[in-house]
């Protein structure tokens, strides 16, 4: 699968435009998942000299990223979208925030046998809070 991640927030702690520190098991297991063979993609804000300061720090841990903000390493931004065709995107900004790296990958390895752990569940707590709510206010 190609899998979209960011950095500041999501592999390290929000100290843009330092490098915070590792959020614990992210760098872990963006190698595991390297090494599964999934393609990695790093998708953030930080552009020029702050980007590359992030690609550094990640290599520094053995993770080599398939391309930076852009599909593949030669897609050109100025002619290009900057939409990601990602399978899955990891993200601190993600709704209900981003979960703890074990589940994360349990996750991937569940959606590449067709199974989507984050639907499932997230479907399961909306069914939870509609019961309690009475009427239209179900969707608020």
């Amino acid at each position: 699968m190609i899998i979209a991640v960011d950095f500041d927030g999501t592999i390290v702690e929000h100290k843009y435009p330092q490098i915070g520190k590792p959020i614990p098991f992210a760098l872990d297991t963006l190698k595991k998942l390297q090494e599964d063979g999934h393609r990695l993609i790093l998708w953030t804000v930080r552009e020029g000299e702050l980007l590359e300061e992030a690609i550094k720090y990640c290599a520094k841990f053995g993770i080599v990223f398939f391309a930076h903000n852009a599909n593949f390493p030669e897609e050109s931004r100025e002619k290009a979208a900057r939409k990601l065709t990602a399978d899955l995107f990891i993200d601190d900004r993600n709704v209900g925030g981003l979960p703890d790296w074990g589940v994360v990958y349990q996750a991937v390895r569940a959606r590449r046998k067709g199974v989507d752990l984050f639907r499932d569940f997230k479907l399961n707590d909306l069914e939870v809070q509609q019961e309690t709510k009475k009427g239209w206010r179900k969707f608020f």
